[in-house]
């Protein structure tokens, strides 16, 4: 028999202390009065009672199927002791129900606006018969219920009820936790533990989550250290629903497939207790990517760096033996990109203003790179006599100067392709020189000649 998961169960909510109205809407979660009765013994005795919903819901679970057969649900008014006695049976739904198919929203209706008499609603029982079974990778085995638990399982709600309302519960059977490997024995056992709360202490979160490519995509918010999580996948459309989140601000994570290429995102919701709140459909966004070559015009150029920063993240990598990059995990925006070659080449880099698109790949084509260009010279007198000067240019906002060594020679490097204008300032100050244009050229040096001062 293949292992699987152990797993616990705990409960949800009680959900949705409502007003009930005589109009009948098995889904309405909200509050309904009742006063349709012409008859004073009929008045009277609905003025006592009240109504309860009990609808069944399910957490994530790595199966394909998890089928429960559902025999009854009893209910124990008044009584919160352990005796036998005192249960009565409600009008139940029964049937065996594919608890994965009760998430995202989705859930069975067990009990549907049954009356009671006011008062305390002590306990719940959940009553399962023969049929349980989990079908993991294909193959079906057969669930075993522990015979303590065979006579049904009981939930302590306490709650009052009062006459006129509509009192709906949520059990929530987190199928993650309630089914256990017993090893040696070769079984396989359902082990449910189901508690409830008052709605009122709690919200829902709901929406749906588009496209399906992102699916299955995990929902969660913490609270109080324990996630609360449902699932967005095909057979529900993509809706997912957070049931028993507590009033207050969350951040709800959003998790798409691992294996897909959405992005994971995070969004700030407000819960109200007794309300749904409905954040419509999110539309996941994927990644964008960048790639190109890096050239010098005729030839590719390896082991160039090519980066951007993306939020407090740099992105980076290498060109390859064919000039080629790929930048990957790129969020959708507007990205400035640098590309810096290896400092012992003479190649200069630059920076781009690049946008890219949800699962965009962006191709920058070729990329051609410049290489620096230098300017020299030889400062002389008529007569060929050595002058000593400080030679410069503006690149930009940045100055470049050199000196003229003892044969009269300058040399200016590192100086990017373009036009310049070159300040010659001679030690000698009865002597004078005219500014000199320069046109640099990609990788060459410039030779400017002898330079004689003025006469």
């Amino acid at each position: 028999m293949k292992t699987f998961k152990t797993i616990s169960l705990f409960i949800l909510s009680l959900l949705f202390l409502t007003l009930y109205n005589c109009s009948k809407d098995t889904n309405n979660l909200g509050a309904i009065n009742q006063n349709n009765t012409n008859d004073s013994a009929s008045v009277d005795q609905q003025d006592s009672m009240a109504h309860i919903s009990i609808k069944l819901v399910d957490g994530p679970g790595n199966y394909d199927q998890v089928f429960v057969d559902v025999q009854d649900v009893m209910i124990k008014m008044n009584d919160n002791s352990d005796s036998e006695d005192g249960w009565q049976s409600v009008s139940t739904n029964s049937g065996t129900y594919d608890l994965l198919q009760l998430t995202g929203g989705q859930n069975a209706v067990l009990v549907d606006d049954y009356e009671v008499l006011a008062g305390e609603l002590s306990q719940i029982r959940l009553v399962l018969g023969d049929e349980n079974s989990v079908v993991k990778d294909g193959e079906e085995f057969p669930l075993k219920t522990p015979s303590a638990q065979q006579s049904g399982l009981k939930v302590k709600v306490n709650q009052t009820v009062e006459a006129g309302y509509l009192y709906a519960f949520v059990l929530d059977f987190d199928v993650s936790k309630s089914i256990v490997d017993a090893g040696n024995s070769d079984n396989i056992i359902l082990k449910p533990v189901i508690t409830a709360s008052l709605e009122a202490a709690s919200g829902i979160i709901q929406g749906v989550i588009s496209p399906s490519g992102s699916f299955p995509t995990e929902v969660s918010v913490m609270v109080d250290g324990e996630l609360i999580t449902s699932y967005a996948n095909d057979e529900n459309g993509g809706a997912f629903a957070l049931y028993g989140v507590p009033e207050g601000t969350y951040d709800l994570t959003i998790t798409p497939d691992p294996s897909s290429n959405y992005i994971p995102q995070t969004m700030s919701v407000d819960v109200t207790n007794g309300e749904i709140t409905d954040i419509g459909t999110i539309v996941l966004q994927e990644y964008g990517s960048i790639t190109g070559t890096i050239s010098d015009g005729e030839s590719p150029i390896a082991g160039v760096t090519v980066s951007m920063m993306v939020g407090t993240d740099e992105v980076s990598a290498d060109t390859d033996d064919s000039g080629v990059f790929l930048l990957e995990k790129i969020i959708p925006g507007t990205y400035d990109v640098t590309i810096t070659p290896d400092s012992s080449t003479n190649y200069i880099g630059q920076t781009m203003s690049v946008d890219v698109a949800s699962g965009e790949m962006v191709d920058l084509g070729t990329i051609v790179l410049e290489q620096y260009g230098a300017i020299t010279g030889t400062i002389l007198k008529a007569d060929d006599s050595v002058v000593s000067a400080t030679v410069s240019v503006m690149v930009g906002t940045d100055e470049i100067t050199t000196t003229t060594d003892d044969s009269g020679v300058f040399l200016l490097e590192n100086i990017p392709p373009g036009t310049y204008s070159v300040t010659i300032t001679p030690d000698d100050t009865t002597l004078a020189f005219d500014a000199v244009d320069a046109a640099v050229m990609s990788g060459e040096t410039l030779d400017l000649g002898t330079i004689n001062p003025n006469p």
